[in-house]
């Protein structure tokens, strides 16, 4: 039996592994998201029950149990450099030319690659497999995020063993489309958006909570292979093929250039063609492709004399803003975009230029008809960087009453930048409802994923969140890539999902600032969907959590007609719109709240979290003055610190359980 669990296992990781590369290196999937994640949980349930077969390369294991407390400092093998740049063409036949002299006159070649906008990484593997992650930190000594590096599901936790130990470098990246999405996710917590992807990705991936990066669906490149600090191969060209062959993404988009002029004509037509790509770039990098070369060129103090990072100059161009429309993005935010004179940018004709907010707007201190130097940095919609001059006709902006695309209700939250449309069926904002409504964490409908979110509003079958309960087989099936067999499994998760409780109903309507502990809060509190929507904002702020920010969103939310009229068809559809709390009366626990930090030994935190509910208590996650008890595990960290200051009592995991046991 146990060489048949193992070979079963065996056989599940490798077909993962197969379709995490076809996914997230090749873009080439071959299985559903729903039909992976059945793979996913098969091998975490054969796993739970033979765990001596577990191993840290397993692909269940890319994201660790528990948040960091901080980040060690590491030494680089050799230390990661930065590059000189070159801004223009003179600057690079300067380079070129120092190159010819130096190698005195030999042959060689330019390996031109995209310089990618987001944060190096030194991956270091030991019998083939992922053994630690090092960000480039000053260039000599990074920090260790190793646990963060499993979660990028692009780089490979086990790889052929070409040698005993070997090093990858490469960038991190957040591509655009997750970019965008990662933003408006931002925008409907009322959370500040990030400025670009690079930032993103940085902060991502310096996160304590691994579970927050996987979430940021990050990228890997590699660009360096290295044996003992060292190039491994003769060839750079050579190391990036190599690396191809072992599994790690590499950028196809890179030429071999034998002279200096087509290296020229390659920055040429990036320049113009960046905006096609799926992510950021910010410029072109040349290394001179042999390494015996590479170590008679040298190095001077902070940069390699065998490379140069070609970067493309800023784009700004003036012009005039002749109006100020509305776009509604798919959480419902509304952005001021100006309609622009026509005009040239980098080879683009640009007429239209996000403008953020009317907090922006005020800030430029800009009206319709002035003169502004917009700036094209790779976004789809342009940004205006400052007014040149004042029109000598200009009028101010106002915000409309209603939303342009739905004449739904608009709302501005006290504290926040963005107005909202609150009509959860805006068809500006529907696709991304659809997603958030049919998440795992939210009513867990698999395979409602972007491709068949977009083809159902598109195709006019979904109007609403609650006509995903009208979706039928026929309906399905008549849609691209869709067989019948992964039609039934999509309906029959559909039907699961009625089984979700209030909480998740309530997180699943979008309503903003209203999360998944949020929601939890407010089922306990109101016990069911009529009483909260009849509550008033002082009603709701009795609920513990719960602030003027939060209570405005809800009262507003339900303010809105067509958001009752998606209740009621939920509601005709058999969703959960009543919650029984569990939690017993009375009890040793009664009225007492528990904080748990750190790794218990006997238990998970969930089994000590169902332990005081049992008892009648309650578990929080932060601790407050408020708080009764931390039960504090090893590796506690800053909530043990808190608890401290606040003079809260401690207790360690033998001393909660001797307080589970007594006597009531």
């Amino acid at each position: 039996m146990p060489d048949s669990v193992s070979g079963k296992i065996q056989q599940l990781r490798d077909e993962l592994r197969r379709h995490e590369h076809l996914y997230h290196v090749l873009d080439e999937p071959i299985v559903t998201d729903a039909e992976y994640d059945v793979l996913m949980r098969e091998l975490e349930a054969l796993e739970a029950s033979h765990p001596e077969f577990l191993t840290p390369e397993s692909p269940t294991q890319r994201v660790g149990g528990k948040p960091r407390e901080g980040f060690v400092k590491v030494r680089h093998s050799s230390p990661m450099l930065s590059l000189d740049n070159a801004l223009n063409d003179g600057e690079l036949l300067d380079f070129d030319r120092r190159v010819r002299e130096l190698l005195g006159g030999s042959a060689f070649s330019y390996a031109m690659e995209l310089k990618m906008d987001g944060l190096s990484l030194a991956v270091h593997f030991e019998d083939g497999r992922l053994a630690r992650a090092i960000t480039r930190g000053d260039g000599s000594v990074g920090e260790d995020v190793t646990e963060n590096a499993r979660t990028v599901k692009s780089l490979p936790l086990q790889t052929r063993q070409l040698w005993p130990r070997f090093e990858v470098r490469g960038e991190v990246i957040l591509n655009r489309r997750a970019f965008d999405r990662l933003n408006a996710e931002r925008d409907a917590e009322g959370q500040p958006r990030f400025a670009n992807p690079r930032n993103a990705a940085a902060g991502a991936m310096r996160n304590l909570d691994a579970a927050v990066t996987a979430s940021r669906q990050l990228d890997f490149y590699a660009y360096f292979l290295l044996v003992d600090g060292a190039p491994a191969f003769d060839s750079h060209w050579q190391s990036l093929d190599v690396l191809a062959e072992l599994g790690f993404k590499v950028n196809p988009k890179r030429v071999l250039c034998t002279d200096v002029q087509s290296l020229a004509a390659q920055y040429a037509q990036w320049e113009v063609d960046r905006d096609s790509l799926p992510y950021e770039i910010d410029g072109l990098v040349a290394k001179v492709d042999s390494i015996p070369q590479q170590q008679t060129l040298g190095w001077t103090a902070k940069a390699p004399r065998w490379a140069i990072a070609l970067k493309f100059p800023a784009r700004q161009e003036t012009t005039v803003v002749e109006d100020i429309g509305i776009q509604v993005g798919r959480t419902g935010a509304m952005t001021p975009v100006a309609h622009l004179r026509p005009v040239v940018v980098s080879g683009v004709t640009v007429s239209r230029a996000t403008l953020h907010n009317t907090d922006e707007i005020s800030r430029l201190g800009l009206q319709i008809g002035d003169s502004v130097l917009i700036e094209r940095s790779g976004d789809v919609i342009p940004k205006v960087v400052r007014v040149v001059a004042e029109g000598a006709e200009r009028r101010p902006f106002a915000m409309p009453l209603q939303c342009p695309v739905c004449a739904g209700h608009i709302v501005r939250q006290e504290g926040e930048a963005a107005y909202r449309c609150v009509n959860t069926s805006c068809p500006a904002r529907l696709k991304e409802s659809i997603l958030h409504f049919s998440a795992r964490s939210v009513m867990n409908i698999d395979g409602m994923g972007e491709v068949l979110a977009d083809q159902l509003v598109d195709r006019g079958l979904v109007r609403s969140i609650a006509d995903i309960y009208d979706l039928t087989l026929d309906g399905l099936t008549s849609l691209e890539r869709m067989g019948q067999k992964s039609a039934e499994k999509i309906l029959a998760n559909i039907e699961g999902s009625k089984a979700s409780p209030l909480p998740r109903v309530m997180s699943g309507l979008g309503i903003a600032f209203v999360g998944e502990r949020t929601a939890q809060i407010l089922a306990e509190t109101f016990g069911s969907m009529d009483a909260l929507m009849k509550s008033s904002e002082e009603d709701l702020q009795r609920a513990e959590e719960v602030g003027p920010r939060v209570s405005q969103s809800i009262r507003a939310f339900f303010d809105e007609e067509r958001n009752r009229e998606l209740i009621e068809r939920l509601r005709a559809k058999d969703l959960q719109f009543t919650y029984e709390i569990k939690r017993r009366e009375g009890g040793r626990f009664a009225g007492k709240t528990f904080v748990l930090t750190g790794t218990l030994e006997t238990m998970t935190r969930e089994d000590g979290k169902a332990k005081i509910e049992a008892a009648g208590g309650k578990v929080t996650d932060s601790v407050s003055r408020k708080t009764d008890y931390v039960v504090a595990g090893d590796k506690a960290g800053s909530k043990l610190e808190k608890a401290q200051k606040l003079n809260v009592r401690v207790l360690s995991e033998a001393e909660f359980l001797e307080l589970l046991a007594a006597p009531e």
